[in-house]
């Protein structure tokens, strides 16, 4: 019921993760980050632990290895989805075969996407495309789900969307969420744009950083 895409960015190591599902809410149980460590998005039916254990893990081990220890503690892991990039770029990447169809992943340089009850792989392609344009970090990310809902998205429409990225501080330097909406990727690109720019950006930027 959820795409979504997971990415290290090479300039400077930020870490982001961006969703969309037809439900409410997606933002409070699909996307995990910690700066200087991964992202994870876990989805289908969803188990937050997941993200959790597969962050913990990560300090010590590849997305790959934190991931596939992290499927290993759960008690039905054909009925989840998961997309991990840690700090170094390297991903991983887990559709159950009990996830509604259509569902899948793609991995690139750096990033994967995923998603389940699509209109079809298309979705993914779409995803995976937009995100390799020339853009900044943040904006690729938002992308990618526009270009996945255009290629038909989920199959039950889009309700909620969410984006996050950390860079070196221990706080997010872009946390939206829009919650429920007609049109919730209209509001996150017109959030993202009212919290980067302006007085707003202005704010952000003088906010006391101990790593830039």
């Amino acid at each position: 019921m959820t795409f979504s895409i997971v990415a290290r960015n090479p300039v400077d190591g930020s870490l982001g993760v961006a969703t969309a599902t037809a439900g409410p809410a997606v933002g409070a149980l699909v996307p995990h980050v910690i700066a200087g460590v991964g992202a994870v998005a876990t989805q289908a039916m969803t188990n937050p632990y997941l993200a959790h254990d597969c962050l913990a893990r990560m300090p010590a081990m590849s997305a790959q290895s934190a991931m596939d220890a992290a499927l290993a503690q759960d008690r039905e892991p054909q009925r989840r989805q998961l997309i991990v990039v840690d700090r170094n770029g390297s991903v991983a990447c887990w559709t159950g075969s009990a996830c509604d169809p259509f569902a899948g992943h793609l991995a690139g340089k750096g990033f994967a996407v995923a998603g389940n009850i699509l209109t079809g792989p298309g979705v993914l392609q779409a995803m995976l495309e937009a995100y390799e344009a020339d853009a900044p970090f943040e904006q690729r990310l938002l992308a990618a789900l526009v270009a996945g809902e255009r290629a038909g998205g989920d199959a039950r429409g889009t309700g909620s969307a969410a984006l996050k990225v950390f860079g070196q501080e221990a706080f997010a330097s872009i946390d939206l969420r829009v919650d429920w909406s007609e049109a919730p990727l209209d509001g996150l690109a017109a959030l993202l744009e009212r919290t980067t720019t302006g007085s707003y950006g202005v704010f952000f930027n003088a906010v006391p950083k101990r790593y830039s």
